[in-house]
């Protein structure tokens, strides 16, 4: 028979990164988001779980676990029901370790793969958005000059994740074929004309985010992934808008689920605002437009899981949430009325987080 919901393993994997979620993640959220600080303790109880390390191969200091797309998306959806400004500081170093093992050389693999299959929290990061009014990723203006056997970059990146501690980042830029195809290359923290600037967020505050300016940056060409046949970073971009639109379906969950309970309780002229045909629409609207998200998102990881062409399904996975999360975190706010503006709920943190999410490209990966 067909079967459209997870598997038995899958969900005691989904039950116990939840009950990590909800127990560890959400009640450092708040702290976090004020004091715009990683909560190392947490961090490092979340790294421990192996979400990158137990699906390295064994040959570079990983597990061996099998990759599966479609077990990252329930995962990502679990922890942003915690809260995703932490799920995000967990998860985005696969982004970087995942594109150098799908695609990186077998030299990349030895060298960088094992910085991530120790047991301490190692960051590294993908350099994908650019400070422009609209960005477009097939409009890089970051361009990759070829110099002899080496490249130089020049070019500004982001909201890049952990921009203040990562040791490498994965830059993408305009093909140095000049032919309009997308590269990527590794630049170390300390290279010769990178600089590295804090950000300041209206959400997800408790993720630390930077600007990069890469001032004729060089790298070997051995620092271009895949080496010198380069890389297709389709992949790459489908995996992580398929993986924000997960991040947001969780995230959509955490306003439902305080919202609804909020409603039966809360009392307004005589009768339980649950009961008002608003908010009961309101409601009623979470539920439906938080499963067609979550639909959404499992059909973009179930194609790249195959090894299908994900391209349309994860850039409709990913504008349907950015566009829903948002009108779900703001009748959360509704339904709360004026406490949703007052710190002590969380939804006002969970407004501000849906709003940075739906902007946000290349936090996170499958």
């Amino acid at each position: 028979m067909i079967s459209f919901g997870p598997t038995e393993e899958q969900d005691l994997v989904v039950e116990a990164v939840r009950s990590f979620a909800t127990e560890v993640l959400r009640p450092a959220a708040r702290a976090a988001d004020e004091t715009e600080t990683l909560p190392e303790d947490a961090l490092q109880q979340a790294w421990e779980l192996g979400f990158v390390a137990t699906q390295i191969p064994e040959a570079y200091g990983g597990a061996g676990e099998a990759r599966s797309p479609v077990t990252s998306a329930l995962v990502l959806e679990a922890l942003a029901y915690g809260d995703a400004a932490l799920a995000l500081a967990v998860t985005h170093p696969a982004a970087f370790a995942f594109a150098v093992l799908d695609q990186g050389s077998e030299e990349q693999k030895k060298r960088y793969l094992p910085l991530f299959t120790g047991e301490r929290y190692h960051a590294a990061s993908l350099a994908l958005a650019e400070p422009t009014p609209a960005f477009d990723v097939r409009a890089l203006r970051t361009r990759a000059e070829p110099k002899g056997d080496a490249f130089v970059l020049s070019g500004a990146k982001s909201s890049v994740p952990l921009a203040d501690r990562a040791s490498h980042f994965l830059v993408v830029a305009q093909g140095a074929d000049g032919n309009g195809s997308l590269d990527a290359f590794v630049v170390a923290r300390d290279a010769a004309g990178l600089a590295i600037e804090r950000e300041k967020n209206l959400g997800l505050r408790g993720l630390p985010t930077g600007r990069l300016t890469l001032e004729r940056v060089e790298v070997s060409a051995a620092d271009r992934l895949g080496g010198e046949r380069g890389a297709d970073l389709r992949r790459l971009l489908d995996s992580s808008r398929a993986a924000s639109a997960s991040l947001m379906v969780g995230l959509s969950c955490a306003v439902m689920d305080y919202a609804l309970p909020y409603a039966k309780e809360r009392r307004a002229f005589g009768e339980f605002i649950a009961q008002k045909q608003a908010i009961a629409f309101m409601l009623s609207d979470m539920r439906v437009e938080t499963d067609a998200m979550r639909w959404l998102a499992w059909k973009a990881a179930s194609q790249i899981e195959q090894g299908q062409v994900a391209t349309r399904a994860a850039q409709f996975a990913h504008a349907y949430a950015a566009e829903h999360a948002m009108k779900i975190a703001d009748d959360g706010l509704q339904v709360l009325g004026g406490h949703g503006f007052i710190r002590e709920h969380p939804v006002e943190l969970w407004y501000r987080g849906a709003r940075t999410l739906s902007v946000l490209e290349g936090a996170a990966t499958l």
